[in-house]
């Protein structure tokens, strides 16, 4: 199958390629029933995960009026094949009008020829026209940053399992592909020139003999989404790595992944990828990311904090060289630099390489490893056995728990309890009817941590409240209830 990517604002069809990820696979678009509206049913794919769509070199002319720019994705066959240059054109055959026949047309229509270009394209359709009608492509709407990066020679990649929603990924975006219908019909025709480009070319009066490659009554439409990568952490949480001792390290039946195979099943773009893999403190061991097992996250962090009180260093400038030779052997040295790595910043300063280490990420995992054992914590037990824990000189605060633990003042005595974002499904509307279901009336103050990664480019968190809320107040205070009955 073929497909024609329109960009917006632009005229010229371009011959692209797709790099499938396995012979097997293929792109299945389901039709939906409504004109201009996103189809009911997802595009969806089988059974290999990514195709890729590639830039190609060979130009074919410009589209129709109008519908921007098309870039030929050929499956089947392309384009800009020699068998579809070559073929004969059966318009060549058939009557061609004339300028009488023009005007007396223009006439019955009631328009005026002195308001019109001279040019007059006279469409006709083609021997190939009737097959490519009938599914033989599909139209794919862009966007003019998109067009710009893919004549840049950049790709994009449709990503997605058989039982997921197909999501197209540029180089740091990623977006929904679904399909629309349209009340107009599309027509494919290169060679076509458009209005302006006619004006530019102050032709004299011609009829110009066009063929039409073919048509659609639909096209494939792209809205910016949020990555997909719940399942990102869902893959490096089945072989988490506890130390190069662990019996695990062993095992080669354990699921390990490198940047590729992550690529291949998670949907979302490099860049969201690789920056989710940071959020998640994930490291590369041997060419594979892991994320480590939390008490071994744990004990190598202890590690470093003692040494820094045994050393009387400041938390704001720890050296590497020392650290790496003092702990290097009781961990791997690349163990310890990545601690450094997730819990400070690396500055250099007169060719010596040190660490600023961040006092809230300390104090959040740390609360993290109170509460990860308990069900609920007495509120002022749990401040007062925080602060002891965490390294002297350090302050906790409740601020620094924001998306990993939630305070209860309705219950006497009040109670904290961990509650990560991380855990909360990825769909907007699944998110809060989670909340919901967990606490009835949420103020913004406290729902807000666990709402903002929903947040589009152009919305806020008062948007998704207004949204998938109602407001109340409740004792001179403001709190969000959900619109929906929630069991």
């Amino acid at each position: 199958m073929q497909v024609l990517c329109l960009a917006p604002q632009g005229h010229r069809l371009v011959h692209t390629t797709f790099q499938e990820s396995s012979e097997e696979t293929h792109a299945a678009p389901q039709q939906s029933g409504t004109c201009k509206r996103w189809a009911d049913s997802p595009v969806t794919r089988a059974p290999a995960r990514t195709l890729r769509l590639s830039p190609g070199h060979a130009a074919l002319g410009p589209g129709s009026p109008g519908t921007g720019r098309a870039f030929g994705v050929p499956g089947a066959r392309s384009l800009a094949s020699p068998r579809s240059a070559t073929r004969p054109s059966r318009c060549c055959d058939m009557p061609r009008r004339t300028r009488q026949e023009v005007d007396a047309t223009l006439q019955v229509a009631k328009l005026n020829a002195a308001e019109l270009l001279p040019t007059v394209h006279c469409l006709s359709f083609g021997p190939g026209s009737s097959g490519a009608a009938a599914g033989d492509f599909c139209l794919l709407e862009l966007e003019p940053a998109l067009c710009q990066q893919l004549e840049a020679g950049h790709s994009f990649v449709i990503r997605g399992d058989k039982d997921e929603q197909a999501v197209l990924c540029g180089k740091d975006k990623t977006y929904d592909l679904k399909i629309a219908d349209t009340s107009n019909m599309l027509l494919v025709i290169p060679g076509c020139k458009t209005a302006e480009q006619l004006k530019r070319e102050e032709t004299q009066e011609n009829i110009v003999h066009t063929e039409i490659f073919g048509f659609s009554n639909n096209y494939w439409e792209l809205r910016r989404c949020r990555p997909k990568l719940k399942k990102l952490k869902k893959l490096l949480m089945e072989n988490t790595y506890e130390g190069p001792d662990s019996h695990k390290e062993g095992d080669p039946s354990r699921s390990k992944y490198t940047t590729e195979d992550l690529l291949d099943q998670i949907q979302a773009s490099e860049e969201e990828i690789m920056a989710q893999l940071q959020t998640l403190n994930a490291c590369e061991i041997g060419g594979y990311w892991r994320i480590l097992e939390f008490d071994y996250e744990i004990k190598l962090l202890n590690h470093v904090t003692q040494l820094v009180d045994s050393e009387s260093w400041s938390f704001s400038k720890v050296p590497l060289t020392v650290c790496l030779q003092e702990l290097g052997p009781l961990e791997p040295e690349e163990m310890i630099e990545h601690c450094l790595k997730c819990y400070g910043k690396k500055y250099v300063e007169e060719d010596k390489v040190y660490f600023e280490l961040d006092a809230d990420k300390i104090c959040r995992v740390t609360a993290e490893m109170l509460l990860q054992n308990a069900v609920k914590f007495n509120l002022d037990e749990f401040q007062e056995v925080w602060q002891q824990s965490v390294p002297e000189g350090m302050t906790t605060r409740l601020d620094q728990l924001k998306g990993l633990a939630l305070v209860d003042r309705s219950s006497r005595p009040e109670i904290i309890f961990l509650l990560k974002v991380d855990d909360l499904p990825e769909g907007t509307q699944e998110r809060f009817n989670s909340l919901f279901s967990l606490r009835e009336k949420w103020t913004e103050e406290d729902i807000a941590p666990y709402i903002r990664d929903l947040c589009g480019e152009k919305q806020s968190i008062g948007t998704l409240l207004t949204k998938y809320s109602r407001s109340s107040m409740q004792n001179g205070v403001k709190v969000y209830n959900s619109r929906r009955l929630i069991s």
